[in-house]
C-alpha cells in the first residue's frame, strides 16, 4: 500500500510503466481511503527495484509510506495492469 499523494498525479500508470519495464506481472488499483493498492510477481531483484521506484514515485506525488507485505508468487498474473 503506497500513502501520500498518490492520486491524481498519474501514480497508477508511472507504477505500470516502471513494473513494465521491469518484467513484472500484476496490478496497481486506487483504494477508497486514498492510498493504492500495487500487487506484483516477479523476480525479487525486479520486485526491489520496483518497491524502491514506489517509494519515490512520479513528480508531481508526495509518497509518505510504502508498507509492503510479502506472499508466494501464485503465477496467475502475466501482465501488469491499471485496475479501475
Amino acid at each position: 500500500m503506497v500513502l501520500g499523494r498518490v492520486q491524481g498525479v498519474g501514480f497508477r500508470y508511472f507504477t505500470q510503466r516502471e513494473a513494465a519495464v521491469l518484467g513484472l506481472g500484476g496490478y496497481v488499483r486506487n483504494q477508497w481511503d486514498g492510498t493504492v493498492e500495487v500487487v506484483a510477481e516477479g523476480p525479487g531483484e525486479a520486485l526491489e527495484r520496483l518497491l524502491a521506484r514506489l517509494r519515490v514515485g512520479p513528480r508531481s506525488a508526495y509518497v509518505q509510506e510504502v508498507s509492503v507485505e510479502w506472499q508466494a508468487a501464485t503465477g496467475e498474473f502475466r501482465f501488469f495492469n491499471v485496475r479501475f
